[in-house]
């Protein structure tokens, strides 16, 4: 009996979370992939006349198969297939926004070597919850494909590249002496060249063969020591890099301190003049006591939240953007660089953020620019294999009684001045110390977030909170 688009993805294990489809490799079958491509597909062709598709790929070695099913199924509908090869996604974005197709980026971000995902794009930038729920709700058969890749084409990386170029005067890092940690990000090839035509010394680092699933909100031990070491080394004035697919910044100090991502977001929002801002409710409240902005929106954590928010802005402010805890920043309006117009880009984007900020260590250094923010500091982590339904009964059964956490944490006498349940349970105590727990939207993960007044404080109570829960939840 033929199958519907929507039982196979049904039966696939594969859902989608905060940021794509995201699933075990070994459930990405040609067939489930193919049933993602055809069924994102014929609802584009309910909205748009599409007769091309956009694809782009991480550095993970499933993904070109993946790509391969993806672009098999658009031409089995009569769709052409602009193949552009690896590139970061925030690339393969705004590409297809300027050509007014829809786009397929086949990478898993920065979840495990065995795990791999599907980024869907509108012709007019990121889908929505909506299109979401009608992909995995198509009654269509799969129609008969042959899984093949044409020939990459190197427009797309050329473009993002160029982007930047145009607005950023090309001596405004002159002087400045850049470590770009290559590891397996999708961008790695255009960066370094970029900050050199900018006036920068670039030293490239650490490129690896094997994928490394860089997780910009949950640094390794091991990248944090290198980074240190580093900057000791080199006498680096930042250091430079990004998750698998290049939509997250991880920038370092001149001393090889990682920056956090949503300060990277901050910072770089006040750098672009921006007025209003729509940030999940897990970002730093430095951002309201700046008091940099005429708006600011929380959300739910995910990109196509931030998205809503960002639309909700648009009639009120002259410029907007968003970003998340991760760094990931998206323009969500043109704004003015230089007497030149860059384009709203409203998808993740490690790029902007990262010239923004390196760009004024020229005057100012990246640790000073840090330090001049209200001191409110934010730490996180994550217990990894951990079932999602798990995490979410925990989070369901405290968020009756805060109590019973309390007494689960140690965390010594607190009094609990607010519970915040947007997106799983942020406690805001009268000391002004925050804990927030949730489920990841893109692996089997409980994530713990803190923040204080100071970094020691935020680091402490999140190896508590998650000491606790590892023997609670074991």
């Amino acid at each position: 009996m033929t199958r519907s688009l929507q039982q196979i993805i049904g039966e696939s294990g594969i859902s989608f979370g905060t940021s794509g489809a995201r699933g075990l490799v070994s459930d990405f079958s040609d067939d489930v992939v193919a049933s993602f491509a055809q069924s994102f597909l014929l609802g584009m062709q309910r909205e748009f006349q599409v007769s091309r598709v956009a694809i782009g790929i991480d550095n993970r070695p499933s993904s070109p198969a993946i790509a391969a099913a993806c672009s098999g199924a658009a031409q089995a509908l009569g769709i052409a297939v602009d193949y552009y090869g690896v590139l970061p996604t925030p690339a393969l974005a705004y590409q297809a926004m300027q050509d007014g197709v829809p786009a397929i980026m086949v990478t898993g971000s920065h979840i495990p070597f065995d795990r791999n995902g599907l980024k869907f794009y509108r012709p007019t930038g990121e889908i929505t919850k909506a299109d979401e729920q009608a992909i995995v709700s198509t009654q269509a058969a799969l129609i008969p494909y042959s899984s093949a890749l044409p020939a990459v084409n190197s427009l797309g990386a050329e473009n993002y590249i160029q982007r930047y170029r145009e607005v950023f005067a090309p001596g405004i890092m002159q002087g400045l002496h850049i470590g770009l940690y290559e590891h397996s990000s999708a961008g790695r090839d255009l960066y370094a060249n970029l900050f050199r035509s900018l006036g920068a010394e670039v030293t490239s680092l650490e490129r690896t063969d094997t994928f490394v699933p860089i997780d910009t909100e949950a640094v390794a031990e091991a990248d944090v020591k290198k980074g240190r070491r580093w900057s000791q080394e080199y006498g680096f004035d930042a250091i430079f890099s990004t998750d698998g697919d290049g939509d997250r910044p991880l920038i370092a100090d001149e001393n090889g301190e990682w920056l956090r991502g949503d300060i990277v977001g901050l910072l770089c929002a006040r750098q672009l003049g921006i007025r209003a801002l729509a940030v999940p409710v897990s970002c730093n409240t430095a951002i309201e006591k700046c008091g940099a902005f005429d708006e600011v929106a929380r959300t739910r954590i995910g990109s196509p939240y931030v998205i809503a928010a960002l639309e909700a802005l648009a009639p009120n402010h002259a410029s907007i953007a968003g970003f998340e805890a991760n760094g990931g920043f998206l323009l969500g309006s043109d704004v003015q660089l230089n007497g030149k117009p860059l384009k709203a880009l409203p998808t993740r984007d490690a790029l902007l953020p990262g010239i923004a900020l390196i760009a004024a260590a020229a005057d100012l250094k990246l640790s000073a620019q840090v330090a001049a923010l209200p001191a409110r500091f934010t730490a996180s982590d994550r217990i990894q294999n951990i079932a999602t339904n798990t995490s979410k009964a925990f989070i369901a059964e405290v968020t009756q009684d805060s109590a019973v956490l309390l007494d689960l944490l140690a965390l010594g006498p607190k009094t609990v001045a607010a519970l915040n349940t947007t997106d799983g349970l942020r406690i805001s105590f009268t000391d002004g110390e925050i804990i927030h727990l949730r489920p990841s939207g893109n692996a089997p993960e409980l994530r713990c977030y803190a923040e204080a007044d100071d970094q020691a404080t935020a680091i402490q109570r999140v190896k508590q909170v998650l000491d606790a829960l590892k023997l609670k939840l074991a």
